[in-house]
């Protein structure tokens, strides 16, 4: 019996997404792009609340949102063919909030000023191939501990949301109460995912956090709303759309940066550029390139496919984002769980920023998946990136105290960025001492010498 010939659609999307050359199809696609949107969905909500504390308009920023997160992530699936997703990134938005804003005394509108430049800046070394050349000068080993480090960090995004890894004065972190509804329901998430996945069932990500979220009805976590609630159509972006102001950035002597008068705010609006920047672009890298790793999306050369068009999928989010009224926007490195679900082309990436779209009118039918339900997905991930370990030379001391750094560091400080950057700055030292200074790049010693004055003179 002959099989069904596809649809036009099908074709279509077979033909546009190279979907049989990346051994996928338009079923897997789907189910990908969907785990994907529902892990990082928290961000529609999260991202408003922490920047309405600068005083920007809450509905406003639920929109900008969703905007930014849809075009860059539509971007990256049109145009770079890959299935990654975008919005604004936490860490960078509490660095504009608390940092940028209250620490140093810009206002919301000039903190959006700074990130429209950073993005201009991203879109500029981007067509230079700078930002390519960055990711070619990054040493073998230190790409798979960043695989590594994503890992464990994502693990622990997953274990802090999920209530079993908790704060403690006395040891910084320990073990949630695991009697409580929240922590109870992460671990029955965890086990209907991992005996799904060992089982290779399809979809096994994706059927966990739905079947969680169901179960966590009668343990009263998830919450049910009115029906007539689930539409909204304010979608107004009057409050922030184009407030960037950029007249008083010389203006401010920027809190703890020395210096006084121009030369102060001088060297203020450039570290606090310089750390949009950095971070942005070190969170992105690490996420392609360690996701990419794993994955196995690279070329012929051993390069993530299509770098170019990703690194500028996401400068130009954040410039959009910026005009919009949000932070920098970052690839999301929660695009792991599609991945992990079989997502491989760029079709992946479309359905999430579909989705993005739809949750302009849907955000409180978006907002009923607790993080209890997508924490076990997070863990998961965690798990499967964590294979990448086994490769890094360890025999090679000048090679394992980085790629160590560059582990540890994530999710010790809850940044890629910073993980990187340790491993960054520990690489040239250790080879410099042993007389491998010829093994270096040249441009990890300008990286290095960047991040060790970005940390000095703009400490988070």
């Amino acid at each position: 019996m002959s099989s069904p010939k596809p649809t036009k659609t099908q074709s279509f999307l077979e033909s546009y997404f190279k979907l049989s050359e990346n051994n996928t199809n338009v079923r897997t696609e789907v189910i990908a792009g969907i785990t994907t949107f529902i892990t990082m969905a928290y961000i529609i909500i999260v991202n408003p609340g922490i920047l309405s504390l600068t005083g920007m308009n809450f509905q406003s920023v639920f929109v900008a949102t969703c905007l930014a997160s849809a075009l860059g992530t539509l971007i990256m699936g049109l145009y770079a063919n890959l299935p990654f997703a975008q919005a604004p990134g936490m860490g960078l938005n509490a660095f504009f909030t608390f940092s940028v804003c209250f620490g140093m005394g810009y206002t919301w509108q000039e903190a959006l000023a700074a990130v429209f430049i950073s993005g201009l800046l991203f879109i500029a070394i981007t067509l230079t191939s700078i930002r390519e050349k960055i990711v070619d000068a990054l040493p073998h080993n230190l790409k798979l501990a960043i695989s590594g480090g994503i890992g464990l960090f994502i693990a622990l995004i997953g274990l802090k949301s999920g209530g079993i890894v908790v704060a403690n004065h006395e040891t910084l972190v320990a073990f949630g109460k695991f009697i409580e509804p929240g922590p109870f329901l992460t671990i029955i998430g965890i086990v209907i995912t991992a005996v799904l996945m060992a089982r290779k069932v399809k979809g096994s990500i994706l059927i966990g956090i739905l079947a969680t979220t169901i179960i966590g009805f009668p343990l009263g976590i998830t919450k049910g709303i009115a029906l007539n609630t689930i539409f909204s159509a304010n979608i107004s972006l009057a409050p922030t759309f184009m407030k960037m102001d950029f007249s008083k950035l010389l203006s401010h002597t920027g809190g703890n940066i020395a210096g006084a008068g121009v030369m102060g705010a001088f060297i203020s609006i450039i570290m606090v550029v310089l750390t949009f920047s950095l971070v942005d672009l070190f969170d992105t890298i690490g996420t392609l390139v360690g996701t990419a790793q794993k994955a196995n999306m690279l070329d012929k050369d051993g390069k993530v496919k299509n770098m170019s068009k990703a690194l500028l999928s996401d400068a130009v989010a954040t410039t959009a984002g910026a005009v919009f009224g949000t932070s920098t926007v970052v690839t999301y490195v929660e695009s792991t769980a599609g991945i992990s679900e079989g997502g491989r082309t760029g079709l992946t990436s479309v359905v999430v920023g579909i989705m993005f779209l739809l949750a302009l009118f849907f955000g409180n039918l978006v907002g009923i998946v607790p993080g209890q339900a997508t924490a076990p997905a997070l863990i998961i991930v965690g798990v499967l990136m964590m294979g990448s370990v086994t490769k890094i030379d360890f025999t090679d001391f000048t090679e394992a105290l980085p790629a160590f750094f560059t582990i540890a560091i994530m999710p010790f400080t809850y940044s890629i960025a910073n993980g990187i950057a340790a491993g960054l700055i520990f690489y040239p030292i250790v080879k410099v001492a042993t007389g491998k200074h010829k093994e270096v790049h040249p441009i990890v010693y300008i990286l290095a010498v960047l991040f060790v004055i970005r940390f000095i003179l703009l400490p988070e």
